[in-house]
Formats: C-alpha cells, sequence, structure tokens
C-alpha cells in the first residue's frame, strides 16, 4: 500500500471506471488495474464489484474508502505544511446550495486568478452534511449556517472551528396575492417547500411555522432538490418556502412574491481544529467581511 496505489484507487471509486479513471489520472489502463489488483492483494480483500467496465465498491471498498481518503487528506496537509505561505494543490471546499450561487461566484473567480496552483474542488449539500464530511476528512472546509443553541458557541461539533464570513437574512416566502405577513399565523399554505433534512433554514422555517399552528391542520413538507424548484411551487401557490434574501436577489423576475423575515444568521467557514494550509489561509482571508467590503 502505497499513497499512489490509494490516489488510484480513489480515482477509480469516483468514477466506477478503469478507463474513466485512467484519463483522469494521466494513466495507461493497465497501470490502473495493476495498481488495484495489488492494492487487493495486499489487503486480502475484493475493492471492487466488476461487471464489465462497470466499478462499483464492495462493502470493504466502501470501508477502505473511508481510510484513503483521510491518508490523502493528511499528505496534502503534509506537504502544505512544509511549505508555508505558498497556496498550491488541493482544496475541497462544500457549501450550501444557496451560498455556491449568490455568495461564491465572484470571490472564487478572484481566488482562481490570484492562485492559479490552487485546484480548488465544490461540493454543494446540506449544513449538516458538509459538516459531517469536514469532520470526516472527506473536505478541508465548509461554509454552512448552524442553528443558534447547538452544541458550542456556534453549533459546532467540538472538533470543528469556524468563522463568520457572511450574514444572511431568511425570509419566509408566499405567493403573489397573499396578504401581508406579521408573524406565523397570517401564513396561508400549510405546505412548506423545502430542501433534504440537514437543512438549518429548513429547520429554523419549520420551528417558526409551528409556533403559530395551534388548532390549525399539521404542516406538510414537500421536499425538493433546489431553490429554484421550491420558488416554482411558491410562485403557483401551492406553497411557501424558507429562502435567503441573496437568492431572491438573483431572481429579479419574482418580486410579485410576499416574505417576511425570519432570522438573521451567519454564514460560517468551518474547518477541522488543527488544519492548516496556505491554500485554505487565502480563501478565508478572501471571503473575510472586511475583503468583501474592500
Amino acid at each position: 500500500m502505497d499513497l499512489s496505489s490509494l490516489d488510484v484507487f480513489r480515482a477509480v471509486a469516483a468514477a466506477g471506471s478503469v478507463t474513466r479513471a485512467a484519463a483522469a489520472l494521466d494513466r495507461a489502463p493497465s497501470n490502473v488495474t495493476t495498481r488495484i489488483r495489488s492494492l487487493e492483494d495486499d489487503l486480502g480483500a475484493a475493492l471492487f464489484l466488476r461487471d464489465g467496465k462497470r466499478m462499483t465498491l464492495t462493502a470493504e471498498g466502501e470501508t477502505f474508502l473511508g481510510f484513503a481518503l483521510r491518508l490523502l487528506a493528511l499528505e496534502a496537509e503534509a506537504r502544505s505544511a512544509v511549505r508555508p505561505g505558498v497556496p498550491a494543490g488541493r482544496l475541497r471546499l462544500g457549501a450550501m446550495e444557496s451560498t455556491a450561487a449568490s455568495r461564491l461566484p465572484a470571490p472564487l473567480a478572484r481566488y482562481h486568478a490570484a492562485y492559479p496552483d490552487v485546484a480548488l474542488e465544490l461540493v454543494t449539500g446540506t449544513s449538516r452534511d458538509l459538516a459531517a464530511r469536514v469532520r470526516e476528512h472527506d473536505l478541508d472546509c465548509a461554509l454552512i449556517a448552524a442553528l443558534p443553541g447547538e452544541e458550542g458557541a456556534t453549533g459546532l461539533d467540538p472538533a470543528l472551528e469556524a468563522a463568520p464570513v457572511f450574514a444572511e437574512d431568511l425570509l419566509l416566502v408566499a405567493p403573489p396575492g397573499h396578504g401581508a405577513i406579521t408573524g406565523p399565523d397570517d401564513v396561508g399554505p400549510d405546505t412548506l417547500a423545502v430542501l433534504p433534512a440537514g437543512c438549518t433554514y429548513r429547520a429554523l422555517a419549520e420551528a417558526w411555522l409551528q409556533g403559530g399552528r395551534a388548532g390549525r391542520r399539521p404542516l406538510r413538507r414537500m421536499e425538493l432538490a433546489s431553490y429554484d424548484a421550491m420558488l416554482a411551487c411558491v410562485a403557483a401557490g401551492v406553497a411557501v418556502a424558507a429562502v435567503p434574501a441573496s437568492v431572491l436577489d438573483l431572481r429579479p423576475g419574482l418580486a410579485g412574491l410576499v416574505t417576511a423575515p425570519i432570522a438573521r444568521l451567519p454564514t460560517l467557514l468551518i474547518r477541522r481544529k488543527g488544519y492548516r494550509s496556505a491554500a485554505f489561509e487565502a480563501l478565508k482571508a478572501m471571503l473575510a467581511p472586511s475583503h468583501q467590503q474592500a
């Protein structure tokens, strides 16, 4: 077992194919196949199920993937530690969908121009899932919203640390023609369009609406995959939704929707305690509120 073999294993697991992994790694397919077979022989376990050219992880492969990702992440941290002040290598950033769409395009464009030697990988997800992936070394850092009152001062797992970078105004959005909303009792539709469980904005909206539903039908949830789908349901009059104001600002054609403030809360840039890299520090500086105002 060596780090090069672990990187080959990671690539095949991600691509699901030796051919695609070989292309991504700029290796010959025969070399990739040999590496995988050698790794399986060394471990004494089959890591992949082979169905023609398709490669899917076995149960043992799923288990080993977690360890492989941690070892590769530690290698990247070690390289960064001996080259302080030089942003380079890979940086794996997670972000909420709303943040990726409304807050990141401009700063990430500046980051790429300033630090071309950094391979920045961006994935989206819910706050809860992103925090778990950072804790498990699957991501280096992430932008999340933490529920007030959760564990710790920022609502985080003790293994993580955070810095606020954005302030978001979370709005309840109702269909056009809905009356003014001064509180949860004024909300007409009994259906809340939501993102998957683990979304902080969903949890805040559910708690806010539940506070004014005495004597009414239970709140129904319509789980959707994106804010575009949620807003389409609101515009059609079948649901309400909780949406950051920055997301609505990207869609001026939806100006007729009725809105009411739910909460103002920070977006946090999180990392594992002890994680250090020049690439991360450069990103943190670029996302800092003082830089945004410059």
